[in-house]
């Protein structure tokens, strides 16, 4: 799918794609700008299958836990749930300082944080493309986008669900035909599919409205920054993520 929500991603933009493994993750990713996620700097991410990216370690869970898990992983959740590529879809990911993207990136983060005009100097843009669940006898499949960008002083994550028909695999109680039922996905927050952040201690975390419900398949239509499907947040500092 083409659409203003997502920034260009696939293997013509340079992205590197994840292995086709059920619960696989990314190589370990140095990251050439550290980021800073709720006051710890990190050196290296992992991009999961199951719609994890995490911090130093990586996270092979498929059922989403509620947050906060106070194991001291750090990660963020686009959309915790039980990803399956090898049934369909890809996971795709790329460090970049391509200047007309970071444009692009700058101009929408300044518009919604007026307050701070933002330069973005370096993002790593991982994209979910149409993955299946676990267990899928159909042919649904979920379209996200999480971008990570700073200007060195500024740390800011971007969330865009473009298409998004299942919430739970099989192993988590979900129907094998809907991808429905069961444990929602967790989008840092958690549902079979969880939406938020989990900063590895017991106090950080948030969780998007309607993760760990049904609800979340109405993620499309949600945003805190006015345009549908989008969520962003500044986590360099917990207490500025407030919605």
């Amino acid at each position: 799918p083409t659409g203003s929500l997502l920034y260009p991603y696939g293997p013509h933009q340079g992205d590197e794609t994840n292995p086709k493994l059920d619960d696989g993750t990314s190589e370990e990713i140095a990251l050439s700008v550290p980021f800073t996620f709720y006051g710890k700097s990190y050196q290296t991410a992992f991009v999961n299958n199951n719609g994890v990216i995490s911090f130093d370690e990586p996270v092979r869970q498929y059922t989403p836990d509620p947050f906060p898990l106070v194991d001291g992983h750090p990660f963020v959740a686009p959309y915790w749930a039980d990803v399956d590529n090898v049934l369909g879809g890809d996971i795709f990911y790329r460090q970049t300082t391509d200047p007309a993207l970071l444009a692009g990136i700058s101009q929408d983060i300044t518009q919604y944080f007026p307050k701070s005009p933002f330069t973005a100097t370096w993002a790593l843009v991982a994209t979910w493309d149409h993955v299946a669940y676990y267990g899928s006898t159909s042919q649904k499949g979920n379209t996200f986008q999480a971008v990570l960008t700073t200007d060195s002083k500024i740390f800011y994550i971007m969330l865009n669900y473009w298409d998004i028909q299942w919430t739970t695999g099989a192993a988590s109680d979900g129907d094998a035909e809907t991808g429905l039922g069961g444990t929602p996905a967790h989008v840092d927050s958690p549902p079979i599919f969880q939406a938020g952040f989990n900063s590895g201690d017991d106090t950080d975390f948030y969780n998007i409205p309607g993760s760990q419900s049904d609800a979340i398949i109405n993620i499309t239509t949600t945003s805190n920054v006015k345009v549908p499907g989008r969520w962003v947040f500044r986590v360099d500092n917990f207490e500025a993520t407030g919605v």
